[in-house]
Parts: C-alpha cells; structure tokens; sequence
C-alpha cells in the first residue's frame, strides 16, 4: 500500500510530465478529516487541463493500480478534482485558480513546491 506523501509526491511528477505550472503540495495531515495531502496545479488551457488529468489518471493506474475514487469537472475542464482519499488532486486553468485561491484558503498548512515548470 502506497504512503498518502508518496501518492502526493506521485501526483506531483506526473502533472510536471505534463507540464503542469505552479505544483505545490499541501499537508492537510491533523487539519481535515476527509484528505491528507492536496496537490495543487494548473494549465495554460482547458485542454492542457484535461490532459494533466488524463496523465494523472493513466499514470496512478499503470504504476500503483489506483483509480481515484471520484472525479469531477472533466467536461468543463476548469477545475478538475480527483480524490484518491489520502490525496485529492486539483487541477486548474490559471483563471479558476485565482479565484478560489486554494493555497491562501489552506496558508497555515505545510505546503512544498514541487515540479521543474514555470
């Protein structure tokens, strides 16, 4: 069984494959009851969007045999959330980002940058 950091971290890389911008992870670990990592990023577009997802998806599936347990907001692609339960992914255009400013909403937690992107 995969740890909820690595699964994080997993995440993380496989939205940078896809050249995800602006990755963080966020340690919700004694914060929330539901997650304990979040893992942040955005797209240029809703295309790049959707395929940061579909990356994210194929890749958990093929390397640890993980589907996410719910996904939504594939057919707008503007804010894509998958909960793996230990770890949600949000994937945002840069638009939505801004204006649910998640990282601001959770400024207290542990919070780690990751990825090479811009």
């Amino acid at each position: 069984m995969i740890e909820g950091q690595e699964l994080a971290r997993a995440a993380a890389a496989l939205a940078d494959d896809k050249k995800a911008r602006d990755i963080v992870e966020l340690d919700l670990r004694g914060v929330v009851g539901y997650t304990d990592w979040f893992v942040v990023c955005s797209g240029t577009s809703e295309r790049q969007v959707k395929a940061i997802h579909d990356g994210i998806h194929l890749g958990m599936k093929e390397r640890y045999g993980l589907l996410p347990r719910r996904v939504e907001g594939v057919a707008e692609s503007r804010w894509i959330l998958m909960d793996y339960l230990d770890v949600v992914v949000h994937v945002f255009t840069p638009e939505t980002r801004d204006y649910y400013r998640l990282e601001q909403l959770w400024g207290e937690v542990p919070a780690r940058v990751a990825g090479g992107g811009p």
